[in-house]
């Protein structure tokens, strides 16, 4: 009961927490961002006049030697898909983990979707999906999802984006919004599956990351231990080069995801757990629209 009454009350605080960016992502901006996803094709049939001419099929026009155009019909809603990365790296945060950092920001995103009647669902996922929550609408199930996520104990607690990703390309049928939240140092070979998604719905990748893990500091000798593997090292931190050399290979291997990411035309928003992410989203969906 008292487990109960603790993710009750983290819900109601992440509701009232993010009510103020919900309404700065609906003034124009949620809207706009996603507006004609719900475009669904409906037939082939002949030109009249009046038809905007965009809308020809030239490869059936040069077939029959009249024109058609291809005609379509408005979805009444959208479906928001989070896949969320629930992986051991996620609990490293210097004042927040990035688990926590991530969820504020799926409620954002979740009670904004709620507000424009779309309907939301969830993958949560680590070296597999270990959670699927179908897309519905309605506040009920928007808050059933928010208790699932804030309580959720995955099995494992290593990642593997590529078999999380290529299992979600299948499960999702209907032409979706998908956000995939990650800190994105999984080794494996996701920018394949990653590009096969993009192909049929909308992804956006949203990174998070925390500055501890691009600089460290000089505490001297210090033992590092890697969340996912349990792999321990001993490093000294009073060594500059060291310092120097490490910040450089993070930065470096994060540029390459970048401009991997970009070259498969993967919308991402990048913040650190420091960050004002509310600030981030606005400046990402004025960019974007």
């Amino acid at each position: 009961m008292n487990h109960t009454k603790e993710i009750l009350s983290q819900v109601k605080k992440l509701e009232f927490s993010t009510r103020h960016l919900v309404d700065g992502l609906l003034s124009g901006n949620y809207n706009s961002v996603f507006k004609g996803q719900g475009i669904e094709f409906s037939e082939i049939r002949d030109y009249r006049a009046g038809d905007d001419t965009r809308a020809i099929d030239w490869k059936v026009t040069a077939r029959f030697n009249r024109p058609f155009i291809k005609e379509f019909i408005e979805e009444r809603d959208l479906h928001v898909y989070f896949v969320i990365d629930m992986s051991g790296s996620g609990s490293f945060g210097t004042n927040i983990s990035k688990k926590n950092k991530s969820f504020e920001i799926i409620a954002s995103l979740m009670f904004a979707a709620l507000r424009n009647n779309d309907k939301i669902g969830s993958f949560l996922i680590t070296d597999s999906v270990e959670k699927f929550i179908p897309a519905r609408a309605g506040r009920k199930h928007l808050l059933y999802s928010l208790g699932t996520i804030v309580s959720f104990t995955p099995r494992s607690v290593q990642t593997n984006l590529e078999n999380a990703l290529i299992h979600i390309s299948k499960t999702i049928k209907r032409k979706s919004i998908v956000f995939v939240i990650s800190d994105f140092i999984d080794e494996t070979k996701f920018l394949k599956p990653l590009k096969i998604l993009r192909k049929r719905h909308d992804v956006i990748a949203l990174k998070i990351s925390d500055q501890r893990e691009l600089e460290i500091p000089d505490v001297g000798l210090i033992e590092l231990e890697d969340e996912e593997t349990g792999e321990q090292i001993l490093v000294d931190t009073s060594d500059v080069e060291f310092r120097d050399n490490y910040s450089n290979l993070i930065r470096e291997k994060e540029k390459h995801l970048l401009s991997e990411l970009k070259k498969i035309r993967i919308d991402t928003v990048s913040m650190s757990t420091e960050q004002d992410y509310g600030v981030v989203l606005k400046k990402f969906f004025k960019k974007r629209r």
